[in-house]
């Protein structure tokens, strides 16, 4: 008999776990060692050609692992007999059966009890190994199962940063700036899905076209341009985004283009411009007759933007260097968006890795950058002109206390943009993604000396 129609050896057929759940670990696994989550999802589900309900699952299941790994780690490291030896790949497959049971969609705990260790078996490695691993990820998850919760509720309440899973600098950070309340509200909101919205590029046709294609969707009262989406959309495998007519961005990222409010004739600069949804946004807003120069450090990002300015049929003028110091030569501007490098604390929904890359002690160095260049938007606007500050932050380091350093007047936005206004500085903006549904941002608009 042929090794071809030989019946195979029950113990040869192993089961598989689910595609969804594979590519959840293989996202981890990239993740451990220096991968963005949402690059290795890409890549994952492209070597696997999943259709988009898995993708959808894999989604959930690995941006909630790489967010919750501080609770995680906790419950794991509570009930495990030896975690310093839980080899990596094995904590990865723990991580991601932990946060099923905590943040189950039906899954019944056993059966995510069950995936983990059908998963810890089918891990490379010697033989007979698989067994090893799929006993240690029964024991504990099934311990987790049945004290996780209790566990969790025995917290002491002031601990928020470990009951969110938030690095101690950032959840003291938020609590500074925001008030414990709101702290931990953008917390929970940080764990959960973010909006998926678009913005509708005017410089490509009518919204009607656009719609048409869109799963179902609801317009915001104050930004004609937003489309916010009531189902998942695989936007950047539709023709509308490679038509350019619509770009993948939150209301929150519209509003800075929105309060800088660009005219037809007008000359307008984006001191950090890429990726380039709000260069884009600007020449739009202009009905492409505004002269936009728009500038990036690296050049990588600046070839990107110019790329995505010709895809959105956006004309502007790209220059590369720093903000801070890149020659601007013409003259004048009449207004200045400064979008500033940040912490990012407004978006770590999206971000599901991003709140781990941080470090409390690069924030004076980022502060110093944010200084620099709205200075340097002040010094190239006209007497008069608009010049606005906006950032992704929520910390006060970076939003107010960058503003007033300038020790300049702040336009009152409150009247446009009612509801959104900052507590800490009148006149600027302050968005929170739960009060208002959409990214954490603060926003303030300055004038020309």
């Amino acid at each position: 008999m042929s090794s071809r129609s030989r019946p195979r050896n029950p113990r040869e057929q192993r089961a598989q776990a689910s595609p969804a759940r594979r590519i959840a670990l293989g996202v981890l696994r990239r993740v451990d060692e220096g991968a963005y989550a949402d690059r290795a999802l890409t890549a994952e589900c492209a070597r696997a050609r999943v259709d988009p309900r898995d993708r959808q699952q894999a989604q959930r299941l690995a941006f909630g692992a790489v967010q919750m790994r501080r609770l995680l780690d906790w419950l794991i490291d509570g009930v495990a007999e030896r975690p310093d030896r839980i080899e990596p790949a094995v904590r990865d497959v723990l991580r991601l059966g932990a946060y099923e049971i905590l943040a189950s969609d039906g899954t019944p705990d056993f059966a995510a009890v069950n995936e983990a260790a059908t998963l810890a078996r089918s891990l490379p490695g010697p033989s007979g190994k698989g067994a090893a691993r799929a006993g240690l990820v029964n024991a504990v998850l099934r311990r987790i199962a049945a004290e996780g919760a209790q566990r969790i509720a025995g917290i002491e309440p002031t601990d928020i940063a470990l009951r969110h899973s938030f690095p101690d600098w950032i959840a003291r950070g938020l609590v500074d700036s925001l008030g414990a309340e709101d702290a931990e509200a953008v917390m929970v909101a940080a764990n959960t899905a973010p909006e998926s919205a678009v913005r509708w590029n005017t410089l490509r046709g009518p919204r009607d076209v656009a719609a048409e294609e869109l799963p179902p969707w609801h317009a915001d009262p104050l930004i004609p341009e937003a489309m916010v989406l009531e189902e998942p959309f695989a936007l950047e495998d539709s023709a509308l985004w490679a038509d350019g007519r619509v770009m993948a961005q939150s209301r929150a990222s519209m509003l800075p283009a929105r309060a800088l409010m660009p005219q037809p004739g007008e000359r307008v600069l984006d001191l950090c411009a890429a990726p380039g949804a709000k260069a884009t946004q600007l020449a739009a807003l202009a009905g492409g007759e505004a002269e936009i120069v728009a500038v990036e450090l690296h050049p990588a990002r600046a070839r990107a933007l110019r790329e995505t300015a010709a895809r959105m049929g956006a004309r502007m003028s790209v220059l590369e260097g720093d903000g801070r110091e890149v020659d601007l030569p013409g003259g004048a501007f009449d207004a200045v968006l400064v979008d500033a490098p940040c912490t990012g604390t407004g978006v770590l929904a999206a971000r599901p890795d991003a709140r781990w890359r941080r470090r409390r002690e690069a924030l004076p160095a980022l502060v110093e950058i944010q200084t620099g260049l709205l200075s340097r938007a002040l010094e190239v606007v006209r007497p008069g002109g608009r010049v606005v500050y906006s950032t992704c932050s929520l910390l006060r380091e970076e939003d107010e206390d960058v503003v007033r350093a300038m020790g300049l007047p702040v336009d009152d936005l409150s009247g446009e943009f009612p509801g959104m206004g900052s507590p800490d500085l009148a006149g600027a903006l302050r968005l929170l993604p739960h009060v208002h549904g959409t990214d954490g941002f603060f926003v303030a608009r300055l004038r020309g000396r």
